[in-house]
């Protein structure tokens, strides 16, 4: 493989496993919003941001964390023959696959920032109470499936190296 494509590989995974492990803290903002929402309701005063901030905040955990995720593997495979095939065949299959998943992804992206140009121009609001601007979360979709991109096209140079016979 090209060298060119080796850094390429590295550095995207480099940059998916920093930022997964970022997101995994927010789990820990997550529930510091939901302790403060418990606690003001407790005290007969609710605060009324905690719901959307932790729906926010859940969103950045997920999204964020979808790259690393699948960078260590960790998403749900039903492999009823795929088990048993050889690396190169496994390589193929996967090659194929994610492609479909490149495309599904690009729609995403496509629509996320569509949304948020959308929110940016006409400084788009929640309906709630509280009326938080959605940018910002719109703008963390965006990023998210950006990485999802990155780390799709780091698997799809990885599968064809393992057809090629080669090793990233």
């Amino acid at each position: 493989m090209p060298r060119s494509i080796i850094i390429f590989v590295r550095l995207v995974d480099r940059l998916n496993y920093g930022v997964g492990r970022f997101a995994m803290y927010l789990l820990f903002v997550l529930m510091g919003i939901l302790l403060w929402s418990t606690i003001s309701k407790a005290g007969g005063a609710p605060s009324l941001w905690t719901l959307e901030m932790a729906q926010f905040t859940m969103v950045g955990y997920y999204i964020l964390g979808g790259p690393y995720s699948m960078q260590m593997g960790s998403q749900v495979r039903m492999d009823l023959a795929y088990a048993r095939w050889s690396d190169r065949k496994r390589a193929w299959w996967d090659a194929f696959t994610v492609l479909a998943l490149i495309f599904y992804l690009g729609v995403m992206l496509w629509g996320a920032v569509d949304s948020s140009i959308y929110s940016l121009t006409y400084n788009e609001r929640s309906p709630t109470a509280w009326r938080p601007y959605l940018w910002p979360v719109k703008l963390v979709f965006c990023l998210g499936f950006f990485l999802m991109i990155l780390q799709s096209l780091a698997f799809l140079f990885r599968d064809i190296a393992t057809i090629r016979g080669e090793t990233i």
